[in-house]
């Protein structure tokens, strides 16, 4: 079982529309038996896959001790595809309960993880270095780096790639790559951009890059992957091929 968390220190890098298209690209056209874990309180992953945050648990209750992992995960419209939602519970759930006593805290997800049975989860979290995301990362055997080749998003990369070195000492964590969303071929700062992220995450720059397309935004609204809503855009197609490097390179 591959765990991945889905990450970014800066919103607007596509993290969660990455997240989602992995893991339908991977059950409908791999055949993998997948977990996505929307780990974010904002519950853009939920509500991408038509689930309503407010009707759903999400893991907090988990963490808390007071239900189980099975409990809170629903199967979506595409096959072999599972989902726990989140909902606005996540945002402080380390500060209340059982985990604001426990020193230990980081380590419950992962505890709670190990013993499923998935060829992959994938977690979706916030776009800041905070407990859940720090969760997440010890949780997972891989990380998916989220950018957009614009200035802000390259220079919250730097913290990002310390912050994960510093997990990656205590437990093993791997940066399976890091993948350009908002792609344009012709952007003339698309070099400097580029080399950045080569100085942070060397040989873990992807090829395939996410072109920037409407649909994404159309297809969230309709609560469906694009797979299933316009497979033959542009995004769809460059997302089917971001998951199979993506399992070449796993």
């Amino acid at each position: 079982m591959k765990t991945v968390t889905v990450s970014s220190f800066k919103g607007g890098t596509a993290k969660t529309s990455t997240a989602l298209h992995l893991g339908a690209a991977l059950a409908k056209f791999h055949k993998k038996k997948v977990l996505l874990i929307d780990f974010d309180a904002q519950a853009n992953l939920t509500t991408g896959l038509g689930f309503d945050p407010d009707e759903h648990d999400s893991m907090a209750p988990v963490l808390q001790g007071n239900k189980t992992i099975d409990e809170v995960i629903k199967k979506t419209q595409v096959p072999n595809l599972s989902l726990v939602p989140a909902d606005t519970w996540l945002e402080r759930v380390e500060v209340t309960g059982a985990l604001a006593q426990d020193r230990y805290s980081h380590e419950r997800l992962r505890k709670i993880l190990d013993p499923l049975k998935y060829d992959f989860i994938i977690i979706d979290t916030p776009p800041s270095l905070s407990w859940l995301t720090e969760s997440a990362l010890i949780a997972s055997s891989h990380s998916l780096v989220c950018a957009t080749p614009e200035f802000y998003s390259v220079k919250g990369l730097d913290r990002l790639s310390q912050f994960m070195n510093s997990i990656s000492e205590r437990h093993p964590l791997q940066v399976m790559g890091v993948l350009l969303s908002f792609w344009n071929p012709r952007g003339k700062s698309n070099d400097a951009f580029l080399d950045v992220i080569e100085r942070t995450f060397p040989n873990k720059l992807l090829s395939q890059k996410v072109r920037r397309d409407i649909s994404v935004s159309e297809a969230s609204v309709m609560g469906k992957p694009l797979f299933d809503i316009n497979p033959k855009s542009r995004a769809a197609e460059d997302f089917k091929s971001a998951a199979k490097e993506i399992l070449k390179r796993l």
